[in-house]
């Protein structure tokens, strides 16, 4: 199956984002890149974060370049560690300072490591589940607290993974992201009543700087066990992610999207000797 170009996702209208904001979380690469220069080449202001300035600075040169010419679009990058709620709090104060207002939270940022249980050590597990859980908390909480439930408004969206069978090989962030799908629908509920939003995305196997780190025959094993046949894109996810933040979701909250091409419905996630 032929894999799309970034150009054949771009769906929406110029302009829907214009005059918002939108975070985006492990922006400097990968996903969260991707999505962060869709929501700016549709208008809107985007600020990323990351622990790592040197992608950061990398990224915002990508940022730029693709809000020149763009009426009222921008980029602004920020050393975070989002497993730190004071950094976290600095973060969003900061763009509030800078733009005065979130529009939009994709929660982006996380990372995990192929491992048999057995063999993660109890700070290697919590690692993983204080990044990809509790991180994500951290910001939710801080943007909902610092702007969006007074602003009665607001969109969020988090990254989860294809968890509907387990995550045999990677426990921590199978137990992590779960958490945060149960978070996404709890929020959804009691932020209703604020004109929050709260949805989630499981991508499957995606071609992005996190997969490139897995050893080639596990990613080739899960594309084969893919019934599409091929892997995913960063363009395609961030295409998926718009959507959900944009004007033609508005009745849409506490969902998760798969974005797996129906890995989570066939194949075998891991060998059983």
């Amino acid at each position: 199956m032929e894999t799309p170009t970034a150009d054949s996702q771009r769906v929406f209208a110029p302009g829907i984002f214009k005059g918002q904001v939108a975070i985006v979380t492990g922006g400097g690469s990968g996903i969260g890149l991707a999505t962060a220069k869709e929501m700016i080449r549709l208008g809107a202001r985007v600020a990323i974060c990351g622990r790592t300035p040197a992608k950061l600075e990398a990224a915002r040169l990508e940022l730029e370049a693709c809000a020149n010419g763009i009426e009222q679009a921008g980029a602004l990058v920020h050393a975070c560690d989002i497993r730190e709620p004071a950094q976290v709090e600095a973060f969003v104060t900061a763009v509030l300072a800078a733009w005065g207002r979130i529009d939009i939270v994709v929660n982006n940022a996380g990372g995990q490591f192929p491992s048999p249980a057995q063999h993660i050590s109890p700070n290697g597990f919590l690692a993983v589940v204080k990044n990809n859980l509790v991180g994500t908390f951290h910001v939710c909480r801080e943007v909902a607290n610092q702007h969006m439930i007074a602003a009665k408004r607001g969109r969020i969206v988090n990254v989860i993974a294809n968890i509907y069978r387990g995550f045999p090989g990677m426990a921590h962030t199978g137990a992590a992201r779960a958490g945060v799908e149960n978070l996404t629908m709890s929020l959804a509920v009691e932020w209703a009543q604020f004109g929050i939003l709260v949805n989630a995305i499981a991508p499957g196997v995606i071609l992005s700087s996190g997969t490139a780190q897995y050893p080639a025959e596990i990613l080739q094993r899960a594309i084969t066990q893919t019934p599409v046949k091929r892997a995913g894109t960063v363009d395609e996810v961030a295409a998926a992610i718009v959507f959900l933040a944009s004007p033609a979701a508005q009745f849409i909250t506490g969902t998760t999207l798969r974005m797996d091409g129906g890995q989570a419905l066939w194949g075998n996630t891991w060998e059983i000797p």
